[in-house]
C-alpha cells in the first residue's frame, strides 16, 4: 500500500483561488484537494465535507454567527430554561455566556436555596477571606 502525503487544509484566499483553479471538479474532489480529508485506520480515505464548507464560508468572510444587538436576526435565542443531562450535569450554553462576556477560567460560587442554584461571579482582583 502506497502511503500518501497527506497535505495541511488550506484556508482564507490561497483556499479560494485553489478552489477556482479546480472549476472542473466536483465538490468532493475539490476539498481533497484543498486537503480537507482523512485516512481511517484502514486506510479509506474519508472527505470532510462540513470542514472544508466551514473554511469556505471562512475564507469568503460570511459572518454566521449572530452579534448581539445587530439587525435582531442571529441563532438561537435563549430560552432561560436548561434540563439536568443523563449524567446529573447542568450545562449553561454558549448564548448565556456570551451575553455576560464570560470568558474561559471566570470562577464562580455555587448557592444552593430549597428549589434554586445561584451563581456569584468571584472578581479576581478581589483577595480572599
Amino acid at each position: 500500500m502506497i502511503k500518501k502525503k497527506k497535505i495541511e487544509p488550506l484556508t482564507g484566499e490561497p483556499l479560494l483561488k485553489k478552489v477556482r483553479e479546480l472549476e472542473t471538479f466536483t465538490k468532493e474532489e475539490k476539498a481533497r484537494e484543498c486537503g480537507y480529508y482523512t485516512i481511517t485506520k484502514n486506510g479509506v480515505e474519508r472527505v470532510n465535507m462540513m470542514k472544508f464548507l466551514n473554511a469556505l464560508i471562512d475564507a469568503e468572510g460570511i459572518e454566521l454567527d449572530g452579534k448581539m444587538g445587530s439587525n435582531g436576526r442571529g441563532g438561537r435565542s435563549a430560552s432561560y430554561r436548561i434540563s439536568v443531562q443523563s449524567n446529573g450535569n447542568l450545562l449553561i450554553g454558549a448564548a448565556y455566556t456570551k451575553q455576560m462576556e464570560l470568558n474561559p477560567g471566570d470562577e464562580f460560587e455555587i448557592s444552593l436555596g430549597r428549589k434554586h442554584i445561584q451563581l456569584k461571579q468571584i472578581d479576581q482582583s478581589e483577595p480572599e477571606d
